[in-house]
């Protein structure tokens, strides 16, 4: 069986876009620019999804213009993954889990990420690294749950991916294991039957899938995702509120209700993050709530995500609720609480 990790995976050149048609020859010189900050990779499953140059798709993967522009507010590490490192590799954020940073390579490289300082510098954590990271998480027994992330844990070959897993299942005091992952969406011939059993292995593993609108769940995807629901694995979503891209009622719940269909349940609706060059996809947080309303009104509890914002410089994501949240002292200004009784404040970028 072909191990579809081990194909090489080229980085996408502005010429690429430009001759498929996705960008126009007059914006070349600004997208190179583009391309020196932020790294570019589309897959061809995205390729084929994409109907119509700037589509919720396409917006989402081809680079633009307004990259360029870098507001005060935003940060290089927006959701201060630095500050609770405690050995490289690893981020310990909130007492029982720990994020493990497995690779720093993905299949596509979202316009709105908000590690786009970082992805595709490297490829997988050194073994030296690693090895620190899985000490420090069996030195930890508070340690029941560990998130792979980085990059994407799916980009691994297989081998890779069973050794970590297997050594993480050494680890008598961890519960659970989530990966967060495009893979099934965005390459999804690489959810064999292979991988399946790697993963129905391990410690109860998780799978998060990452997916901001309906026109990405295409046929193979739909199917590779059955394929991991078929084999036991318990499937979560999680997307992101783009401006033009789903910040509608009528496109989050047909994301909603086409994700419940496929035994996915929506479990993370992000507010969009303070990363560089991402002011254009960010909507406001009044906006947002207003489209939370409007789902709880139309849509079942079973599809409901659950609103968040990763508070800046590393203060932990919390609901947006009254709970949390509560009207400053002008039009968008925010005081949040995070899980600590902190309080901090947030200012919609549109209020500037």
């Amino acid at each position: 069986m072909t191990d579809h990790s081990r194909q090489p995976r080229a980085r996408t050149r502005v010429y690429d876009l430009e001759r498929d048609g996705l960008t126009a020859p007059e914006a070349r010189a600004d997208l190179e620019r583009v391309a020196e900050e932020f790294r570019i990779r589309v897959t061809p499953e995205m390729r084929g999804a994409i109907a119509e140059p700037a589509d919720p798709v396409a917006a989402q993967f081809v680079p633009s213009a307004k990259e360029l522009t870098t507001r005060p507010e935003e940060l290089e590490d927006p959701i201060g993954d630095d500050a609770h490192s405690p050995v490289p590799g690893l981020t310990h954020r909130y007492p029982d889990r720990v994020i493990l940073h497995i690779t720093k390579t993905c299949d596509v490289y979202c316009r709105f990420c908000f590690r786009r300082e970082t992805v595709g510098e490297t490829g997988p954590l050194p073994e030296d690294q690693l090895t620190a990271a899985l000490d420090y998480i069996a030195a930890t027994p508070a340690i029941r749950e560990v998130i792979l992330t980085g990059g994407d844990p799916l980009t691994l070959s297989t081998r890779r991916l069973a050794s970590v897993l297997e050594r993480l299942s050494t680890i008598p005091h961890l519960d659970q294991i989530r990966l967060h992952t495009r893979v099934p969406v965005v390459a999804p011939e690489r959810i064999t039957d292979t991988l399946c059993h790697i993963l129905r292995a391990a410690p109860t593993a998780w799978i998060v899938l990452h997916t901001n609108h309906a026109q990405e769940l295409t046929p193979t995807a739909r199917t590779a995702i059955a394929r991991l629901v078929d084999h036991g694995i318990p499937m979560l979503s999680q997307t992101v509120l783009l401006r033009g891209i789903n910040d509608s009622a009528d496109a989050l719940e047909t994301l909603l209700r086409a994700l419940t269909k496929l035994r996915v349940k929506p479990y993370y609706l992000h507010h969009c993050d303070l990363a560089r060059g991402t002011s254009h996809f960010r909507t406001t947080i009044t906006e947002g709530r207003t489209l939370m309303a409007e789902l709880r009104r139309r849509c079942s509890g079973t599809m409901l995500p659950n609103y968040v914002l990763d508070i800046p410089g590393g203060h932990g994501k919390v609901p947006i609720t009254a709970d949390h949240f509560t009207q400053g002292d002008s039009p968008g200004h925010w005081r949040v609480t995070d899980r600590n009784g902190r309080t901090h404040d947030y200012r919609d970028p549109a209020t500037r």
